[in-house]
């Protein structure tokens, strides 16, 4: 990358040379009715049309007075129009503050009021009056979708709601793209958090701009690639691998729809790259195994195909497995592969723990899967596997620019041109975990062989049983994970002398439970074991308030949820 480049902008401004270059692809339903106007297609974007869409932005922005450093929440799903307000902002020296679509009304009027947002660009007006309601001195908005008219007689709508249509103008100067300050501010991005309010990570654009130019060192990505985006702009995982480095590399991303027209949009795009979070790949997986649960015969060949690509990835398969795969991943993989979309190269995944026997699955099925590991607050990749030198219970190794050390309580701790500059506004939680040197604390217990990162737990997790004995429960969540029984599963036990499992699952007989779930922790100290099981139908979710928006489980609204069955458990004798 050019050592020159401190705007995020000049990642769009780059391709000026090749303006007919496809850049974007999204599904677009359309106008058509009773036989007029524009089917429900795909449709290309260029980059002269991206270029162009930006610049319009840019001067709406001009016309209302927006100076740098003016905050600019975008609350959209991922589509063009968030790339375009995203570069124009930033291109002006604006700071982008984006928001989960799916996240409840009192999360984005926090994140809003606390930003002091001047603008919020909203897919549809459906959460504007109780966004209304929590926020008397809500700013301005735009809606890409045009907001329900008002009855008649009804007074008009305040603040004022824009539609695109109205809030940008039909022609525009060129884009622009000012020269910044190396710690010019690019984003606030708040964490979706556990507990507590959001608090807002403040990342620069040379943050940004660094963990961009490291990441594209750890996979090889080409100008004919295409990649689907299933993540939210808003988890900036998303926005620095699935946006900024595919930009950066002239990738042409496609969008997909939803989690419910994955399928279909991976016949129709045909990706050759998929940057994902697990659960979406342990979707896939489910999706195969009940494909292939019916036949005995279909399920032997389909487990001797992942045993076998498994160990010809590690090097230990002989001469018999090696030919045994060779004929049998034409005959059981290629054709599950092809559910995918039939040309995938490279799948990555982050944002949460891989579970090994997903990569193990997938690995094993010949598609090149690696890990990579971050956090919000180091702009956010830290660590990955590269594409030669992969170990899937691992998380890789630090990226080029960053430095490591192990903390006293086993904790890893980072530093390096792409860390945070602090929480908005919050120096009290800046401090926490960010030293006046510049050492990030990411709160995970870590241990480092040969350069490479394996997580073991994080220390704020931690569970005390009443016997003294400590440990953190993410491993040993993880491990109950990969028995497909356990849908969702958190592990309680503080200051109790033995552990219980919370666990979304069909399964109702609660001894064969406990069975199941001891199997799976057979491999960790004897005081990790389930003596009952707390087992619920009904999933958890952001909408009932136990998931956080990155599908993170917020363990004090699951202990309060479920509190009068925990301390029922805890009444009586654990022998009974």
């Amino acid at each position: 990358m050019n050592a020159r480049m401190t705007n995020l902008a000049q990642l769009l401004q780059r391709h000026e040379g090749t303006p007919d270059k496809v850049l974007y692809r999204q599904w677009e339903a359309g106008t058509a009715a009773g036989g007029s106007g524009e089917a429900a297609a795909w449709r290309d974007y260029t980059v002269a049309q991206v270029i162009a869409l930006a610049a319009r932005w840019q001067q709406a922005f001009r016309a209302r007075g927006f100076e740098k450093g003016d905050r600019i929440a975008i609350c959209l799903k991922n589509s063009v129009q968030w790339v375009a307000i995203d570069q124009a902002a930033l291109g002006m020296g604006l700071v982008v503050v984006p928001l989960y679509v799916i996240d409840n009304a009192e999360n984005i009027a926090w994140c809003v009021g606390n930003s002091d947002a001047r603008l919020l660009v909203l897919d549809t007006s459906r959460a504007l009056p109780r966004l209304r309601e929590l926020m008397p001195s809500l700013p301005p908005v735009v809606c890409v979708e045009a907001p329900a008219a008002a009855p008649d007689g009804a007074p008009s709508p305040r603040p004022q709601v824009d539609t695109v249509d109205t809030f940008l103008p039909a022609d525009a100067p060129p884009f622009e793209v000012q020269p910044l300050e190396s710690d010019t501010l690019a984003t606030i991005v708040y964490t979706s958090g556990t507990t507590g309010k959001p608090k807002g990570v403040k990342l620069s654009h040379c943050s940004i701009l660094a963990n961009v130019e490291a990441s594209s060192r750890v996979i090889s990505l080409r100008d004919t690639d295409i990649s689907l985006s299933v993540l939210p702009m808003s988890h900036m995982f998303e926005r620095t691998c699935g946006c900024y480095l595919m930009l950066y590399a002239g990738v042409c991303v496609a969008y997909s729809r939803g989690i419910q027209q994955i399928g279909d949009d991976l016949a129709a795009v045909r990706p050759t790259l998929l940057v994902a979070v697990p659960r979406l790949f342990e979707r896939f997986l489910a999706r195969i195994e009940q494909a292939v649960a019916g036949s005995a015969v279909k399920r032997t060949l389909f487990r001797m195909t992942v045993r076998y690509g498994w160990k010809v990835f590690l090097g230990e398969a002989n001469l018999f497995e090696r030919l045994a795969y060779a004929r049998l991943q034409p005959l059981v993989a290629v054709p599950i592969l092809e559910k995918l979309g039939g040309r995938l190269r490279l799948a990555a995944a982050g944002g949460a723990r891989l579970e090994l026997r997903i990569a193990q699955t997938f690995i094993g099925l010949g598609l090149k899967m690696i890990q990579g590991y971050g956090m919000t607050e180091a702009s956010p990749v830290i660590a990955g596997n590269r594409e030669d030198d992969n170990d899937p219970s691992s998380v890789g190794q630090l990226l080029d620019g960053l430095e490591s050390r192990i903390s006293d309580a086993g904790e890893l701790l980072v530093r390096g041109p792409s860390v945070m500059q602090g929480y908005w506004r919050n120096p009290e939680a800046t401090a926490k975990v960010l030293s006046p040197d510049g050492w990030l604390n990411t709160g995970d217990i870590v241990e480092i062989r040969d350069g490479k990162i394996y997580i073991r737990g994080r220390s704020k997790d931690i569970i005390v049983l009443s016997n003294g004995e400590k440990f953190p429960p993410e491993e040993a969540e993880a491990a109950l994970l990969d028995n497909p029984v356990f849908e969702q599963v958190m592990l309680v036990g503080e200051g109790r002398h033995f552990l219980t499992l919370l666990t979304v699952t069909q399964e109702t007989d609660e001894k064969k439970l406990v069975r199941l779930a001891n199997q799976q922790l057979k491999d960790f100290p004897r005081y990790v074991r389930v003596r009952r099981v707390i087992a619920v139908t009904e999933p958890w979710t952001i909408d009932n308030g136990t998931l956080t928006p990155t599908l993170k489980v917020k363990r004090p609204a699951v202990t309060q949820r479920f509190a009068h069955s925990i301390e029922a458990v805890y009444g009586r004798d654990p022998e009974d």
